[in-house]
């Protein structure tokens, strides 16, 4: 059985997905989210679910993303996973926090990438005139948003579409694509090969 950690940052709604997949004949388990806001609503979502959790403040550590990632190292790697999952984990992290994990941390974006890296997604998709938007579950690599893609989902843009709009509609498709990007990546995953 293949260990989960999660990394969150709000209401956790992609963690909440990941968890309620990973059940029966699923290769994973939840072991632990993590959050770097001590009041993400998603802690208590997962304590709900039975899940352990960590919060570790970012905010005494401005300027200095390594000692924050050290910190939130300590809990990650006492869980001992196999996987890192980003579900809405909202700080950039580190190339060395980054190589350490690497191959066995994954995250979804809201957008078709290599369309819109970083923020505000939606809204640059509609801007831009374009027909569809969608999401994307990749491997996290040291380049924001660049990792190898695992899979994709597409959602139409409708005439008159606030980001809003098209986010609500775009995260009913997160919560289909995780899980089942989840489960493919924990198949192929060789077992006894944790994160350390």
């Amino acid at each position: 059985m293949k260990r989960v950690a999660i990394l969150i940052s709000g209401g956790g709604s992609n963690m909440v997905a990941l968890a309620k997949s990973m059940v029966g004949d699923h290769p994973a388990r939840p072991v632990l989210v993590a959050s770097n806001d001590p009041n993400a609503g998603g802690l208590v979502r997962a304590r709900d679910m039975g899940i352990a959790t960590a919060a570790v403040d970012h905010r005494p550590f401005k300027g200095d993303r390594a000692a924050f990632e050290a910190a939130l190292l300590e809990p990650i790697l006492a869980a001992e996973p196999d996987i890192l999952c980003l579900a809405g984990f909202m700080r950039v992290l580190t190339p060395a926090f980054v190589q350490r994990f690497e191959g066995r941390m994954l995250n979804i974006h809201p957008s078709l990438l290599p369309k819109y890296p970083g923020l505000h997604t939606h809204r640059r998709a509609i801007e831009a005139g374009d027909s569809e938007a969608g999401c994307t579950v990749h491997e996290v690599t040291a380049i924001l948003d660049d990792g190898p893609m695992l899979g994709q989902m597409r959602v139409p843009i409708l005439p008159g579409d606030t980001p809003d709009a098209l986010a609500a509609r775009v995260l009913v498709q997160e919560h289909i694509l995780y899980p089942t990007c989840l489960r493919a990546f924990a198949d192929r995953l060789p077992i006894g090969a944790g994160i350390r």
